[in-house]
């Protein structure tokens, strides 16, 4: 693809807090659709998205097992976008923020994930053609 496009995303907000992770999932998986080359900079509470611990959970409240329950997990959402992007010709380079790990013991990420700093994101939005922050509130 001769006008391929590079796209660069940083995350702030962890999973399960309000629709901004959603949202951000969901353009990035339209990117990865296309077959663009994703830039992923997860900061803070976004370093759990891809947190390979998340795991299902009943609900007693409804009467659910985990498996009725079919509770969302964000590690899957962040696997399948990587997996999406490679379909189509793109990759996912997703980078959580290595400082923001450590405060959170969140080092225990999904395949596909790498550690990194705040310079990764300066680099990945110099080689991006657009980078768009998801700050929190």
């Amino acid at each position: 693809m001769a006008d391929k496009k590079t796209l660069t995303f940083a995350l702030m907000d962890a999973p399960y807090e309000n629709a901004r992770s959603t949202t951000a999932l969901r353009l990035i998986n339209i990117a990865a659709k296309r077959g663009y080359d994703i830039n992923v900079f997860a900061y803070e509470g976004a370093v759990f998205l891809p947190f390979a611990g998340q795991q299902a959970h009943p609900n007693p409240v409804h009467g659910h097992d985990a498996e009725q329950e079919d509770h969302p997990l964000p590690r899957e959402w962040v696997e399948a976008v990587i997996k999406e992007a490679a379909k189509n010709g793109g990759k996912v380079d997703w980078v959580n923020c290595g400082l923001c790990v450590d405060e959170r013991g969140a080092g225990d990420a999904v395949e596909g994930v790498r550690r990194g700093t705040p310079g990764d994101f300066w680099n990945m939005a110099e080689s991006s053609d657009n980078t768009l922050v998801i700050p929190t509130k």
